[in-house]
């Protein structure tokens, strides 16, 4: 079970980062989706920090800091369900596997460090 655990966070650690890195950059893709549903531009980096301290905290959390990671894992998880919410409402269904990802690695995340 400990290396399921492992490598889910650390997935979920690295894809967080590489989001991180297309919504500090504002990619392209990252600027159309988040228009479609209703997010503006200069809300990216903030929601960009809240990324990047998820995965800094489930990186902690495999480190030696368990609360941490839970914590962090929490977070990601009620980040994402937002983003996944936002998506609804918007009703921009073509592109939700995103959130809906990110939403699975942060639960699966979540799930493997409080049983672990």
């Amino acid at each position: 079970m400990f290396t399921a655990y492992v490598v889910v966070t650390v997935v979920t650690i690295l894809v967080n980062a590489g989001i991180v890195v297309a919504d500090l950059a504002k990619a392209d893709f990252v600027v159309a989706n988040s228009a479609e549903v209703g997010v503006p531009p200069s809300w990216l980096p903030p929601l960009a920090a809240l990324k990047a301290a998820g995965a800094g905290g489930l990186l902690l959390g495999l480190l030696g800091v368990p609360a941490l990671g839970i914590a962090a894992a929490t977070g990601l998880v009620a980040f994402y369900l937002g983003a996944v919410i936002t998506h609804v409402r918007a009703r921009v269904f073509y592109n939700i596997a995103f959130p809906g990802a990110f939403l699975a690695l942060a639960a699966a995340s979540l799930t493997l460090s409080v049983t672990r």
